[in-house]
């Protein structure tokens, strides 16, 4: 499953832009599952199982990351840029991006030309740009067309104890899960959706749900830890090598408590690490599957992951295969309808 990982937070698939993220999940599972992509992107999968579900089970995972969308080329070669999904401006500054083959640094003044005003704030998101080494617009146009997309420039690390700090995170590891869950022996009929455009409104799981039409869904996610120095216990939200983060409230999502006490009960049964998710902020793919159709009675299952969107995520492995377990101990019950 880390080699996966490790293939998939390498590739770049800013939403909209998914298409290499797919054709690799695509040749990861085709042995093991029909499996076709629909008009708008997504990676639509069934396995047979040993039985017959009585339930219908839908695994789900986005392979979108956020990233940059170049909107002008300036006189002088440098680039102007919108953000596609949530990223803090701080986490922008000097950092180091690729425009298809193309590198360029995200422009920032030097301490030393800043006024003291300068020094207390942030500088204005939409006045920064993008450096790729052009010294006019005619030689940048050489390389860059409005419309490109830019990923953050990252390596995939192991690092610590048990860490690893990627890009994309943010869900190639659900990707990684769910190929995982894929390529084993399951006592039921499942279903996958690899989601398009999470980051920008949870766009492909709507029409992935609707055409599955399951009657529960898993969403496995990545969900913000901010467990790091001088952060109040309340405020810290989930821990790493806690296990795998359930959520009762989101900002898309009210969860069932049926389901939620569910994923708790089975954690515990089974011997693995869960956590309850100390806040509601933030979404996740939930927030369009439980609305779909006639309803989708949904639980969202997520590894706790610091400095989430940016070029630097960082997980600990050991909460994988808890997320992985659960998710899979809670399909089984739900595909013999005993939930």
């Amino acid at each position: 499953m880390l080699n996966n990982l490790k293939e998939l937070c390498l590739l770049n698939g800013v939403s909209g832009n998914e298409g290499k993220v797919a054709e690799y999940i695509v040749n990861e599972i085709a042995p093991y599952a029909e499996c076709y992509i629909d008009p708008l992107g997504n990676v639509i999968a069934h396995k047979k199982g040993a039985s017959t579900s009585k339930k219908r089970v839908l695994f789900d995972a986005h392979m979108d990351e956020v990233g940059l969308i170049i909107t002008d080329i300036k006189d002088n070669g440098m680039l102007t840029f919108s953000c596609v999904g949530g990223i803090n401006t701080e986490v922008l500054l000097a950092k180091r991006v690729k425009i298809g083959d193309i590198y360029g640094v995200i422009c920032v003044k030097p301490i030393h030309m800043l006024s003291d005003d300068e020094k207390k704030k942030l500088p204005d998101k939409d006045g920064l740009l993008i450096d790729i080494g052009a010294l006019s617009k005619d030689e940048a146009e050489k390389y860059i067309e409005i419309g490109n997309v830019a990923v953050f420039d990252s390596d995939y690390v192991e690092f610590g104890d048990n860490k690893i700090k990627a890009k994309a995170i943010d869900d190639r590891l659900g990707c990684a899960i769910l190929i995982d869950i894929i390529k084993s022996d399951l006592p039921f009929d499942a279903w996958f959706s690899f989601t398009v455009q999470e980051e920008v409104g949870l766009r492909g799981a709507k029409t992935a749900t609707f055409s599955v039409d399951p009657d529960f869904a898993i969403a496995i996610e990545a969900t913000t830890a901010c467990d790091i120095i001088d952060t109040p216990e309340n405020k810290s939200v989930c821990k790493l090598n806690e296990g795998a983060v359930v959520s009762f409230m989101d900002g898309s999502t009210l969860y069932e408590k049926q389901l939620f006490d569910a994923a708790i009960s089975t954690a515990n049964n089974i011997g693995k690490k869960i956590q309850v998710k100390r806040g509601t902020s933030g979404g996740n793919n939930a927030g369009a599957i439980h609305l779909a159709k006639s309803g989708v009675r949904t639980v969202s299952l997520s590894i706790p992951c610091r400095y989430l969107h940016s070029p630097e995520c960082v997980i600990d492995k050991r909460d994988i295969e808890s997320v992985r377990d659960i998710a899979v101990g809670l399909f089984e019950q739900m595909a013999d309808d005993k939930i």
